[in-house]
């Protein structure tokens, strides 16, 4: 039988890899909810906004909603489908993505109801890393 520690792991993996792939899908096309890209365009918008840096060094607001939906998407695959340690990877930079992510609402001002997801996903992703970095002797 598998131990506790397994099966957490395994569910926090694929609960938490289903959700990004959805998430990221939704910033980068409209097909599963017109509403949510729009208002996902009109956010990110206000992020690059925020940052002129990222204008001056080539990014707009279109291609940081790709770059982070794409990352959002290949690492939810990864933690959904793929054994081993590239799901340690994954999970490292989907809780850097949060960062900046709580970061960009914080920037614009955006009251806690906007990012609470972001804050709850991010301490989702910090324990799975933590769970997964245990060593499985005692």
């Amino acid at each position: 039988m598998a131990s506790p520690r397994t099966i957490t792991l395994v569910a926090l993996s694929f609960a938490l890899g289903l959700f990004f792939v959805f998430m990221g899908t939704i910033k980068l096309t409209p097909r599963l909810s017109k509403d949510a890209y729009s208002e996902m365009k009109r956010a990110y918008k206000s992020y690059a906004k925020a940052l002129p840096g990222l204008k001056k060094i080539g990014i707009s607001s279109v291609l940081l909603r790709k770059i982070i939906g794409s990352l959002e998407v290949g690492c939810g695959m990864v933690l959904t489908l793929v054994p081993g340690r590239p799901k340690d990877v994954a999970n490292f930079l989907l809780l850097l993505v949060m960062l900046a992510v709580l970061f960009f609402h914080q920037l614009v001002g955006d009251p806690l109801k906007r990012y609470a997801h972001a804050l709850v996903f991010g301490i989702l992703l910090t324990c799975r890393l933590l769970i997964a970095r245990q060593s499985d002797d005692r």
